[in-house]
């Protein structure tokens, strides 16, 4: 039986420094750093890799990121797995929990990961369960 969290984040992404993949073929790199308030109180680290022409409306991504806090009253971590592409204005976004990833109080935890953005505010809607280890 799946449980649902639900909240927002706030987000912030910088390029890793200077000269890090020189001469490498080019993709785009971010760090992120996230804030998660609702049912799930914690932060996100995580690393980004994108390629092909946002601008044009054709791209994909990437990521893996570290989530550590308290879900439902369960203290731990775990890591999100990110797989996105947008093309000619459709966009596919798959994120999921890690399996084996999850730590002290969210050791077993599995599930998927939903976010959306309205009005320059990111939601999320993490569905998960927890395997008795």
């Amino acid at each position: 039986m799946f449980i649902t969290a639900k909240g927002t984040f706030e987000i912030t992404m910088q390029a890793p420094p200077s000269g890090e993949g020189a001469g490498r073929v080019s993709l785009g790199r971010m760090l992120i750093d996230k804030y998660y308030s609702g049912d799930l109180i914690g932060i996100g680290q995580g690393e980004m890799l994108s390629a092909g022409n946002p601008a044009a409306g054709s791209a994909g991504y990437v990521a893996i990121e570290h989530v550590t806090g308290t879900l439902d009253g369960m203290s731990g971590s775990f890591a999100l797995q990110h797989a996105g592409t947008m093309h000619a204005g459709a966009s596919h976004l798959s994120i999921s929990i890690v399996p084996g990833s999850g730590t002290e109080g969210l050791t077993g935890i599995q599930g998927k990961f939903k976010l959306d953005m309205i009005d320059n505010t990111h939601y999320y809607e993490l569905e998960y369960t927890m395997d008795l280890v």
